[in-house]
């Protein structure tokens, strides 16, 4: 849901909600006047002009920081020291503590400090409550392992230098150079990522405010010449949109340029709408103007390949040029800017190009807190997800359900109204999964409350819904509305557990509800609070088929500058809003996950919680969405380059609102966004309150019709997609993996982000997302041999191979060399599918090999850990298919698999069988046999056949003898 924009700080109710109703027509796009420009935010143009000025002087710049070699120690796979910044001619120095730390993991990490700041030695202005000190606090909430020390890096001290060697024996090499300050990172002698190489590191140290007065100037004299120093205009205090920011702590940026020499392509830093390889920002021929932002803000309507900030942030980038990913993730909570240049380096200035290599140099500066960064070597992009999950943690294994179909509207009117469109979903057989609401279902949008008029009976709504094994989501916002009375608002008064102002007093902004506070989730004390809200006895009408969405949680405030918090607000511990901007979405986030992990005691079933603003570490805790985008083509494009970009960021467990949410998409549109949709982690249909109602079942024929098809498609896949998102879970891969991901040294495929990989699957889907479009070409970068999911049409070469692509038709081909496992029964929901046998389609390689796997487990408790789950690895290979565990036993381990005793195969196929086997009849499993059907190859097609009612069962060892 979206929020009103731009208001002035001493609005009145009827302004407010003239303006905020006033918005609620689809025609609106995005004001990019209320939100700055690299101009307009004071420290990234000061750390820009910085680099301009450092650029302009080539060789003579001399970078201000230096290592004072005396103050270097080593213990335990970790250097520190300090770093000397020069601020004047004099010799004036400002101590910096640096750290530098080689980890088990293989990873790096370097942090610098600040040491007045760091004791407290600094005088705050405007008699400010706020912490005196470098925000230190990221590290608690979005790192959770891989910290461990390396105890075999090894480290050699030089005049100049220092080289720690670490890493998988000892293959990874850093090399610390004292002046000017910098660090080669090193895999295989050559230099993968460099740290300070253009001499751009900078922060901004502490330093009182002096006030010269203007010199007194007697008749008849000329105003003396004062020297220009630095323009101290944004220093300590900064309006925008009618707001002041006071900056009570002066400024404080930190800036570090990073470059990855060799590498053309870098990726992630989430959440932007554009290209999945990233563009330079500091302008030319179709690159941007500004840096990419990285700032939560309530952006509705974004407009397309824009560098614009949205509604999430992950400072976790990757590089990659052939065979090589490298990745660094900037841990910065603060509002922060990067800009990419790709400078091409050639080795022969005769080449005319020839042989020459991009670099590519990034600039990374935040508005505040420490210089923290890890470097992460690869040599795969598959190293690199997994060296930054087991930091941040790797995503959540959801509940089954939530990765079926969810539908959603703002808003259901009733409960009537949910009970109707459940009853229509099921008499179209469309199958759905999750139904939901959004804030209109409150009471005087007071959240945990219902409306007495329109849903009066929400128990019998949720009991009509469980029938079918079908759930509600409920949208919960942070903002809390201040009216008299209500009891959440007047326990969090009195509680104290909000978010204060700069002035320590509870505050107050303006969003849905009007006059509202918002619950400060970085305190304990409000998280247990929060948590007791949800209990089923507490929040009245709720029920264990409920779920929660949580909005506008950037946060969203429509009277506050760049409708989001004011920066000199103050949180929990006295850090100011600006510190932790980024992180706030996710502890909220993180506090409904914790409400909902057991609302009843004893009850513990895994948490489903959608967020719309996050940071790295909010895979761990649910589903994002791509937010408030628009019913068109455009936005259909959009979303397959952002979701997979999450996915390498870390965050697979993403999708865009189906249909678009503003605006009303025409028929063929709404069409294949379900076709794309049905490949989305997260797969919601969705729309403004003021659009027409698109369910389904209204499109009318033959648009239900196809559109059922996709959905259908999306539930027969549920095993594949709920094997991926284990994989995920456990080592990082990412659900959707583009052409880089898969094939390393594919040159042509490196930009590609309108076709991905599912999993391990061999799924190679390109849905159709451009108007009137009834082919696509896809691109193979192998010599493997694919075919068509529906057809079985055969596809072979590297390059580009057309496709027909009709309205009814997605184009998806299955690759060689891969086992799918499927569930073909149609049904109302997937809780309906729990003992449904499954289908194994067998797709034959060149070799005539095939492999796959299937995770199960209960898709609802946290009883695999113990475990309760079945882990199946499918091979096929000189005429033999077998299944063999590849679990680990756990203490519930036989109790899950002996309550899987009667779900089984019901039907293996086998795609581009050998035509030698048109004489077969029979397959042997185990001592008894099974029919088996062959189907000749025709007009192209591959051959198949089909071993109906094996008798095999799914959680143990079996083989098929053919």
């Amino acid at each position: 849901m979206r929020s009103s924009t731009g208001l002035s700080q001493n609005w009145t109710a009827l302004l407010v909600l003239t303006s905020v109703f006033s918005l609620f027509t689809p025609a609106v796009s995005v004001k990019h006047e209320n939100f700055k420009t690299c101009d307009q935010s004071g420290f990234c143009k000061r750390n820009r002009q910085y680099a301009d000025k450092a650029a302009g002087l080539g060789t003579q710049w001399e970078a201000p920081y230096r290592i004072n070699p005396q103050s270097l120690s080593w213990n335990e796979g970790q250097l520190q020291g300090t770093l000397l910044k020069s601020i004047n001619a004099n010799g004036e120095t400002v101590r910096l503590p640096l750290t530098i730390s080689f980890l088990e993991s293989g990873s790096a990490r370097l942090t610098v400090d600040e040491e007045k700041r760091q004791k407290g030695e600094i005088t705050l202005r405007h008699d400010s409550k706020a912490r005196k000190e470098r925000y230190n606090e990221a590290e608690s909430w979005a790192i959770v392992g891989g910290l461990d020390l390396s105890s075999t890096a090894s480290i050699s001290m030089f005049r100049d230098k220092t080289v720690v060697k670490y890493g998988p024996d000892n293959k990874f090499e850093a090399v610390i150079t004292y002046a000017p300050f910098g660090i080669d990172f090193k895999r295989d002698d050559a230099t993968q990522v460099k740290f300070n190489d253009r001499g751009l590191f900078n922060m901004d140290h502490w330093r009182p405010k002096v006030d010269n007065p203007a010199p007194e100037v007697k008749e008849g004299e000329e105003a003396p010449v004062v020297p220009a120093g630095e323009d101290e205009s944004t220093w300590w205090d900064e309006s925008f949109g009618g707001n002041t920011d006071t900056k009570p702590r002066g400024p404080e940026s930190v800036a570090l340029d990073i470059t990855f020499p060799g590498y053309e392509h870098v990726y992630g830093i989430p959440e932007h709408a554009g290209q999945l390889s990233l563009k330079e920002t500091r302008g030319g021929s179709g690159n941007h103007e500004e840096p990419y932002r990285l700032y939560n803000a309530d952006v509705f309507e974004y407009i397309m390949d824009s560098p614009m900030t949205l509604y999430g942030a992950i400072p976790f980038m990757h590089a990659h040029k052939k065979d090589s990913t490298v990745g660094v993730f900037w841990l910065n909570a603060a509002e922060t800017w990067v800009d990419i240049i790709k400078e091409k380096e050639a080795h022969n200035p005769l080449s005319l190009g020839i042989g020459s290599k991009t670099n590519t140099k990034t600039h990374w500066f935040s508005e505040s807190g420490l210089i923290d960064v890890f470097v992460f070597l690869g040599p795969t992009a598959k190293d690199v997800t997994k060296a930054y999950g087991e930091l941040t943690g790797f995503t959540q294994l959801p509940q089954e359900f939530s990765i079926a179909y969810h539908q959603c509207r703002w808003n259901y009117n009733s409960d009537e109204d949910v009970k109707e469109v459940d009853r229509k979903m099921s008499k179209h057989q469309i199958p759905y999964d999750i139904i939901w609401l959004d804030i209109e279902y409150t009471d005087d949008k007071q959240y945990f409350t219902w409306d007495p008029l329109t849903f009066t009976n929400p128990l019998g709504m949720l009991k009509q819904l469980d029938e079918s094994k079908r759930k509600l989501v409920a949208i919960i916002d942070p903002h809390i509305k201040n009216k008299a009375g209500y009891h959440v608002v007047e326990e969090l008064k009195k509680k104290d557990l909000a978010v204060h102002n700069k002035d320590g007093s509870i505050y107050d902004g303006w969003c849905w509800p009007g006059s509202s506070h918002w619950v400060d989730c970085f305190n304990p004390a409000a998280i247990k609070w929060w948590t007791g809200l949800f209990k089923y006895d507490a929040f009245k009408g709720s029920a264990a088929n409920l779920f929660i969405w949580n909005d506008m949680n950037e946060p969203s405030v429509f009277n506050g500058p760049e409708t989001t918090m004011p920066k000199d607000n103050l949180h929990h511990g006295n850090w100011e809003h600006r510190d932790v901007h980024n992180i706030n979405g996710m502890t909220f986030h993180n506090a409904t996950y914790q409400a909902l992990l057991e609302r009843k005691k004893g009850e513990i079933r895994r948490p489903f919680v959608l967020t719309r603003s996050f940071y790295a570490g909010s895979q761990r805790l649910g589903a994002m969405w791509t937010g408030d985008n628009q019913a068109s083509w455009e936005h259909l494009a959009a979303a397959f380059p952002m979701i997979i970009n999450n996915g390498i960021a870390g965050y697979p467990f993403a999708g865009a609102d189906v249909g678009g949410f503003f605006g009303n998409p025409d028929k063929d549109l709404l069409t294949r966004w379900y076709q794309s949709g049905a490949f989305y982690p997260f797969f919601r249909g969705h729309a403004h309150i003021d659009t027409r109602r698109r369910e389904p079942y209204l499109a009318g024929e033959p648009y239900t019709g196809i559109i059922t098809q996709a959905l259908r498609l999306r539930y027969a896949l549920l095993p594949a997609w709920y094997t991926a998102f284990h994989e995920a879970s456990v080592d990082g891969t990412p659900i959707l993996r583009p052409n880089y991901f898969e094939y390393p040294s594919d040159e042509s495929g490196f930009a590609i982000d309108d076709q991905f990989f599912v999993g391990e699957t061999g799924l190679l889907a390109k849905p159709v997302v451009t108007k009137d479009a009834n082919n696509v070409e896809i691109y193979l970068a192998d010599d493997e041999i694919y075919y068509d999911y529906f057809t079985y049409q055969t596809y072979s070469g590297h390059g580009k191979h057309s496709i027909a692509a009709p309205l009814e038709k997605i184009p998806l081909l299955m690759q060689g060399g891969h086992i799918i496992p499927r569930k073909d029964r149609p049904r109302r929901s997937s809780g309906l599918m729990k003992w449904d046998p499954y289908t194994l389609v067998i797709v034959l390689n060149k070799a005539g090999q095939a492999k796959g796997s299937l995770y199960v487990d209960d898709g609802e408790t946290f009883d695999y850990q113990q475990g309760a789950y079945i882990h199946r690895e499918f091979s096929f290979a000189a005429g033999v298919l077998e299944s063999k565990d590849i679990g680990t036993k756990g203490k519930l381990t036989d109790k899950y698999v002996k309550s899987m005793k009667s779900v089984g195969v019901e039907k293996i196929m086998i795609v581009g069988a050998p035509a030698e086997w048109a004489g077969k009849s029979s397959v042997k499993v185990g001592k008894e046999e099974s029919v088996l059907e062959f189907h000749a190859s025709e007009g192209g097609t591959a051959a198949w056949v089909v071993v109906k009612s094996p008798k095999v069962v799914i959680g143990e060892d079996w083989t098929i003898e053919f």
